[in-house]
């Protein structure tokens, strides 16, 4: 995905929907039941997300670029729980932003501190990937 398709914009932007196109992604958002929140275990964060399985599965493969281990995600609560008391509190919060990924999004309900950590690493993973498949095309290219 080009860096240009990756936009920051809080959930409630475009008439109470998040600007995508997926509509298991829109179901999960809308959903007030609990099954909705997955939890990204990314280093030593841990993140509540809401988005389908597709998106959220791509969301953390790109995420896990940025770190030695790999991302994790969760569908039941970690042992543990959500470390963070600002991340706990994040589902009152009506403003969370929404991460566009493909034709889906990721919604992340955490703290400001965390938001921005993950979206950083989002975006660190998204340009990882671009030079790796950069620099296979180029390896490719110089062998033939």
């Amino acid at each position: 995905m080009p860096e240009a398709d990756l936009q920051h914009s809080e959930s409630g932007a475009d008439e109470g929907r998040p600007p995508v196109q997926c509509d298991a992604c829109r179901s999960a958002f809308e959903s007030d039941s609990r099954r909705a929140v997955s939890f990204l275990l990314l280093d030593h964060l841990t993140i509540p997300v809401v988005s389908c399985e597709d998106h959220l599965e791509q969301f953390a493969s790109v995420c896990g670029l940025t770190t030695e281990d790999t991302a994790e995600t969760l569908d039941h609560r970690p042992a543990g729980g959500v470390r963070c008391p600002g991340c706990r509190l994040a589902p009152h919060n009506s403003a969370q932003p929404v991460i566009p990924v493909r034709k889906g999004a990721v919604l992340v309900v955490a703290c400001p501190e965390h938001q921005s950590k993950v979206f950083q690493r989002f975006r660190t993973g998204l340009q990882t990937r671009h030079h790796l498949s950069s620099n296979v095309g180029a390896t490719t290219n110089s062998l033939r």
